[in-house]
C-alpha cells in the first residue's frame, strides 16, 4: 500500500479538477488515477472528523475486501505534505457539509462543537469571544486564514475577528498541541486554520442571504464567485446588528472579503484581502465590576502567496494586518478610562522543500514585525513624536515594537509502516533579547494495519507576552513589563481507527508549562470594605502541568446504509483535562488560565427525513473549573468617582450546564430556507464571570443561489 519512492509512475494520471465531459471516465480507463488538490493553506483537507494539518496534494489508494477505495487527500502536520496514511499528527476538521448543518451563526459559534476547543463568549454571534485549546488560554493559540498567521499581538480577546461569512468557509482545521516548529512561536497549545472556498463550481455565480431573529437581530450577506481558465475570484460582504442577548451586548458588524488565485506554467498564486468593523456594548469585558463598557474595532488583512513547481518547491508568502481599537470603561463617559490602540503587523516567510532517496527535506525562514501605537500600552513617546489619532482630538502617547525571526529545518523519513518527522526551529525575538533559542520536535506514526494508525509526538513551544500582558493598567487589572515568555514541553499519544462508515480517534497528552502567563489576584491584594470588595488582577507567570485525554467517533450512515438513508451523520466527542500547579505564587483567584473545562461532551445527529429537509440536533455538556467574583447585576451603585459599578456579592464557582440546539434546513435548487433554535431547554447559565448567557433564542433566514 505504501511505497518508499514518492515519484509517480509514468502511466499515472493526476486529476487536479473534475471534468464534466461526457467521455471523461473513458479517457482514464486502464490508468492509475490520483486526485490532486492544490491549496496554499497551512493546514489541509482531511476526513470529516480528523486529519493531520497543512496542504494537500494527492490521496493514496486503499485495498479492502470490497475493492479499492480512494483514501483522503494528502496532508501533513509537519512542514511538508504527505498522504493521509503517512502523516504523524491528528487534526480535527469541520467540513463544509458539517458547517452547513451546524446550528451556528459565526465561526466562533462553530468552534463550540469541537470538544478540544473552549469558546467563552461575553456577547452573542461571535462578538467578544475568547478561544482556547486543551486547557490553554486565549493568547496561546495561533489563528490562521488560509495558512497565513493573523494572530493579534495586542490581545487574544480581539484575535477571532474574521472578515468573512460562514458561507465563505470550506473547512475549519484544529491542530491540538504544541506546534511552534511548524507554525511559529504563537502556536503554543494549538492552531486553528480557517480555509475559505477556492475554485467556484461554475464560471459565474453567487448568493444573497437575509436573516433575522431574537433580540432584534437582523442581517444580510452576499457573495460573488467567478472563474475563467486558471483564474478564480471570490468576493463577499455581510452586515449584522442586534440589540444583544444580554445586558449591554448590542452590536453592529460589517465585513468584506476578497480571495482569489491563478496558475501559471511555473507557479501558482493566491491572495486575500479582508475588512471587519464592529461596535458593541462590551458588557464586563475586562472586569465584572463595570457594567457599561464599550468597544469599537476595525481589522484589515492582506496576503499574497505563491508556490513554484518542480523538484524543488519554493513557497514565499508576504502579509500585513492592521487593527484599530477604541475602548471605554464607562460607555459614553469619554475620555474617562478611554483607550485607543493601533496594531500593525507585517511579515514574510520562504519555505523550500525537496524529495530525494533519503526522504523529504524542508527548510525556511520567517520574519515578522509587530508594533503598537496606544494611549495605554507601550513605552512613553516624547512630545515631538506623539501621533494624532484619526477621528479623535487625542494622540497616541505610547509605542512598542518587536521583531520575530525564525529559521526551521525538517526531515521526514517515509517507510512502509512508519513515518518519522524530525524538526527544529531557531527563534529570536527583539522583545526578549537578540539570542536565538532552539525548539525541537519529533512526530512518529506507525501503521500496524491499513485501518489503524498510532501516533507519538514530543514538541517544545514558546509564546511572547501580548502588549496587554505587559502594559495594561486599569482599576481592576495591572500588567507586568518583566513577564517571562511562556515555554512548554508537550508529549502526546494518539490513535486513529477507520473502517467503512466509521472513524474513531483517541488522544492523551501531558504539557509542562514552565512560565504560563495568567491574570491572578494575589492573596495579599484583596481588600474588603463593608459589603464591597476591591480586587486587582495582576499579570504573572505560573508553573503548570496540563494533562488531558480526548476521544471522538464519527458515523457516516450513507456509507453503511446507502445514500437513501434517513440517518446521515452521528458525531460524539469527549475531552477531560486536569491541571496541577507547581509554583509558589499565593493567589486568591485566576481570571483565565485556571478556569479550564474539566469535562466537555459534544454529540450531534444529522437526519434527512425527506429529500429536501435536513435536521441537526446538537448537545453540549460543559463543566468548568475555577471561580469568579460575583456581582449583583440587578442594580448598580456609584463608586467614589461617580461611576456606576456592580456591588460585590460573593466568590462563586462555575456550575456545569447542558445545552440542546436544533437546525432545520430546506434546500431547493435555487434557494435554501433555515430555522435555528438554540438552547431549546431555555437554560440560563454563566460561562464567563458575571455574564448571564441568554435562554432560548431563534434565528431564521433565506439564501438565494444566483
Amino acid at each position: 500500500m505504501f511505497k518508499r519512492k514518492l515519484k509517480l509512475k509514468a502511466d499515472t494520471i493526476c486529476w487536479h479538477q473534475f471534468s464534466r465531459r461526457h467521455d471523461a471516465i473513458f479517457r482514464s480507463l486502464g490508468k492509475e488515477i490520483r486526485i490532486g488538490v492544490l491549496s496554499v493553506a497551512t493546514l489541509a483537507y482531511a476526513t470529516p472528523q480528523s486529519a493531520t494539518a497543512q496542504t494537500a496534494m494527492a490521496p493514496a489508494q486503499e485495498q479492502n475486501g470490497e475493492g479499492i477505495r480512494l483514501s483522503d487527500v494528502e496532508i501533513t502536520a509537519q512542514r511538508v505534505p504527505l498522504t493521509m496514511e503517512q502523516t504523524a499528527r491528528i487534526v480535527s476538521v469541520m467540513t463544509r457539509e458539517q458547517i452547513k448543518d451546524c446550528p451556528a451563526q459565526s465561526v466562533n459559534d462553530l468552534l463550540k462543537y469541537a470538544a478540544g476547543v473552549d469558546v467563552r463568549q461575553r456577547g452573542g454571534f461571535g462578538i467578544q469571544t475568547d478561544i482556547s485549546i486543551n486547557g490553554g488560554t486565549h493568547d496561546q493559540i495561533l489563528l490562521l486564514i488560509n495558512g497565513v498567521n493573523f494572530s493579534s499581538p495586542h490581545t487574544g480577546h480581539l484575535a477571532a475577528d474574521f472578515p468573512f461569512n460562514i458561507d465563505d468557509i470550506e473547512r475549519i482545521e484544529i491542530l491540538e498541541g504544541a506546534a511552534s516548529r511548524v507554525y511559529g512561536t504563537s502556536a503554543f497549545s494549538g492552531a486553528i486554520n480557517i480555509v475559505t472556498r477556492q475554485q467556484p463550481a461554475k464560471p459565474l455565480g453567487g448568493t444573497v442571504a437575509l436573516h433575522g431573529g431574537s433580540f432584534g437581530t437582523a442581517g444580510a450577506e452576499g457573495a460573488f464567485r467567478a472563474k475563467k481558465n486558471s483564474f478564480f475570484s471570490n468576493l463577499s460582504a455581510g452586515y449584522r446588528r442586534s440589540d444583544g442577548a444580554t445586558d449591554n451586548s448590542d452590536f453592529s458588524r460589517l465585513n468584506a472579503y476578497w480571495g482569489g488565485g491563478t496558475a501559471t506554467q511555473g507557479a501558482d498564486f493566491r491572495w486575500q484581502l479582508g475588512l471587519s468593523s464592529q461596535q458593541y456594548g462590551a458588557n464586563t469585558f475586562y472586569s465584572g465590576k463595570f457594567p457599561d463598557q464599550y468597544e469599537e474595532n476595525r481589522h484589515y488583512i492582506l496576503s499574497l502567496s505563491a508556490r513554484t513547481k518542480g523538484r524543488i518547491q519554493l513557497q514565499p508568502t508576504v502579509y500585513w494586518q492592521r487593527s484599530l481599537d477604541h475602548y471605554q470603561l464607562i460607555r459614553g463617559l469619554s475620555p474617562t478610562q478611554e483607550n485607543y490602540h493601533q496594531t500593525n503587523v507585517y511579515g514574510a516567510n520562504l519555505h523550500a522543500q525537496t524529495r530525494w532517496q533519503g526522504g523529504i527535506t524542508a527548510l525556511g525562514a520567517e520574519f515578522r514585525n509587530e508594533g503598537i501605537l496606544s494611549t495605554a500600552l507601550g513605552q512613553p513617546l516624547t512630545e515631538s513624536k506623539l501621533v494624532d489619532i484619526p477621528g479623535s482630538d487625542r494622540q497616541y502617547t505610547k509605542k512598542d515594537n518587536r521583531t520575530n525571526v525564525c529559521y526551521y529545518l525538517e526531515h521526514d523519513v517515509l517507510l512502509r509502516q512508519f513515518t518519522f518527522s524530525f524538526g527544529l526551529m531557531a527563534n529570536m525575538n527583539t522583545g526578549l533579547d537578540h539570542r536565538f533559542r532552539l525548539y525541537p520536535g519529533v512526530d512518529i506514526s506507525y501503521r500496524p494495519t491499513p485501518r489503524l494508525t498510532l501516533f507519538a509526538a514530543w514538541n517544545m513551544a514558546q509564546r511572547m507576552p501580548t502588549f496587554t500582558d505587559l502594559y495594561y493598567k486599569s482599576p481592576t487589572q495591572v500588567g507586568y513589563a518583566d513577564l517571562s515568555p511562556e515555554r512548554s514541553s508537550e508529549f502526546s499519544l494518539s490513535a486513529k481507527w477507520r473502517i467503512t462508515g466509521l472513524e474513531a480517534t483517541l488522544r492523551a497528552y501531558h504539557r509542562h508549562e514552565t512560565s504560563m502567563i495568567d491574570w491572578v489576584i494575589p492573596t495579599d491584594s484583596v481588600v474588603k470594605y463593608g459589603r464591597g470588595q476591591y480586587t486587582t488582577y495582576h499579570a504573572t507567570n505560573l508553573r503548570i502541568n496540563n494533562m488531558g485525554v480526548s476521544a471522538s467517533a464519527n458515523v457516516k450512515f450513507p456509507e453503511l446504509l446507502g445514500e437513501r438513508s434517513v440517518l446521515r451523520d452521528l458525531t460524539v466527542q469527549y475531552s477531560f483535562i486536569h491541571q496541577s500547579r507547581h509554583d509558589d505564587v499565593d493567589l486568591d483567584d485566576s481570571y483565565y488560565g485556571l478556569n479550564y473545562l474539566r469535562h466537555k461532551l459534544v454529540a450531534s445527529l444529522t437526519v434527512r427525513p425527506i429529500r429536501r429537509l435536513t435536521a441537526t440536533l446538537s448537545y453540549r455538556l460543559q463543566d468548568r473549573m475555577g471561580t469568579y467574583y460575583e456581582y449583583d447585576t440587578s442594580h448598580t451603585t456609584p463608586n467614589a468617582l461617580g461611576w456606576q459599578t456592580y456591588t460585590f456579592m460573593q466568590k462563586s464557582s462555575y456550575k456545569p450546564f447542558s445545552l440542546l440546539d436544533l437546525r432545520l434546513q430546506w434546500t431547493e435548487r435555487h434557494y435554501e430556507l433555515y430555522a435555528q433554535l438554540n438552547n431549546l431547554t431555555n437554560h440560563r447559565y454563566v460561562d464567563f464571570g458575571n455574564v448571564l448567557q441568554p435562554g432560548f433564542w431563534f434565528m431564521g433566514g433565506v439564501r438565494l443561489k444566483l
